[in-house]
């Protein structure tokens, strides 16, 4: 914690600003490690505090070893007035995208004559390239969803529903040591597949349909994030057509990405692919996001974003081809930058599988 502390000490060095308001869960995890549901971080040029209630005081001093523990005995705004004036604070950096026009409201008028200065998008670029903690619990993570996928190929067959498919997936992750999953489960079959977000539902599988799945699930923080799609009984051509075409988009993304490259490149490599086949008009989102804390992340690999990808980042791969009427296909893998290779953190089969 101690390097990631020390990078926020020295942006309040570079912009001549005395402490960083923190209320984000996920970057006051990051920042401090506590996991509990309560608390905000107050980071100053020589000083972290942590003001939690009393609930979380014992796991706040053992989770939180950097930071002096401040028992919140009212509302936060109290303690963080009180530490504010103690320090002599007279500027503030806070997360503009996460505080609430209310919540800013508060802070601003009990804050008084304090300057906030919104910082945001620090947070999202030092958190966007992973240490090797992270890349660590994010490469866990990934094989728990490849084992997942492994598991759950027995129980897709005709007359199964999409929910328990989802279910049984969910189980399984846990039963091996997740934390939680990462996000509602996509499980969409036959003309559902068109559905790029079409949450596992209680249509029962026939034969001759197309399933995607997209998954993955949290380890000790850390969100993995996989799709696949199979055929359950006969493939047909067209099937196989776009199947093959998304498969080729897919592998040409992975296989393009490096260090220094714009994020545009690779999703412009992939849409081409798609869009030479015909099929431009059915791929209508992003190629990819980063993943960490949370599923997606910064940078995202889209059309226009000329940030630069670099060392340490873990995105997604996953172009699709959704057409009404007909279903659809997505294939999705994780990758890690390295600086003169990449790492594919997903390595479950991509060959179409028949069932």
């Amino acid at each position: 914690m101690n390097q990631r502390i020390e990078k926020i000490r020295a942006y309040l060095k570079e912009k001549d600003i005395e402490a960083f308001l923190i209320i984000k869960p996920e970057n006051i995890r990051y920042l401090s490690g506590f996991t509990g549901t309560s608390a905000q971080l107050l980071i100053t040029k020589n000083r972290n505090y942590l003001i939690t209630d009393f609930r979380y005081i014992g796991q706040a001093k053992l989770q939180s070893l950097d930071y002096d523990v401040v028992k919140q005995k009212g509302k936060f705004i109290d303690e963080i007035k009180e530490l504010c004036q103690h320090e002599n604070i007279k500027q503030i950096a806070f997360e503009e995208e996460q505080m609430v026009f209310k919540m800013y409201e508060t802070y601003y008028q009990a804050l008084k004559p304090i300057n906030f200065v919104p910082s945001s998008q620090f947070l999202k670029t030092i958190r966007s390239i992973k240490d090797e903690q992270e890349i660590m619990r994010l490469k866990k993570s990934a094989a728990l969803a490849d084992e997942a996928f492994s598991h759950i190929i027995s129980y897709i067959k005709p007359g199964v529903s999409e929910k328990k498919i989802a279910l049984e997936l969910e189980f399984f992750l846990r039963n091996k040591g997740a934390d939680a999953i990462s996000f509602d489960f996509i499980v969409a079959s036959g003309e559902r597949g068109s559905l790029p977000h079409g949450v596992a539902s209680e249509k029962i599988i026939s034969t001759g349909e197309l399933v995607t799945m997209d998954f993955g699930c949290i380890y000790k923080g850390y969100c993995s994030d996989i799709t696949r799609t199979v055929c359950v009984g006969t493939l047909e051509a067209k099937q196989r057509e776009v199947y093959n075409i998304v498969l080729e988009a897919q592998l040409a993304g992975v296989n393009c990405l490096r260090a220094n490259m714009k994020c545009e490149d690779p999703d412009q490599v992939s849409r081409e692919i798609i869009e030479k086949a015909g099929y431009g008009e059915y791929f209508g989102h992003n190629l990819g996001h980063s993943v960490g804390l949370e599923i997606h992340e910064e940078p995202r690999l889209a059309k226009g974003n000329e940030d630069l990808l670099q060392p340490g980042m873990v995105v997604t791969v996953e172009p699709g081809i959704y057409i009404p009427g007909f279903g659809g296909v997505r294939i999705e893998d994780m990758i890690l930058i390295h600086e003169n290779h990449i790492e594919i953190l997903t390595k479950s089969c991509k060959d179409i599988l028949v069932l």
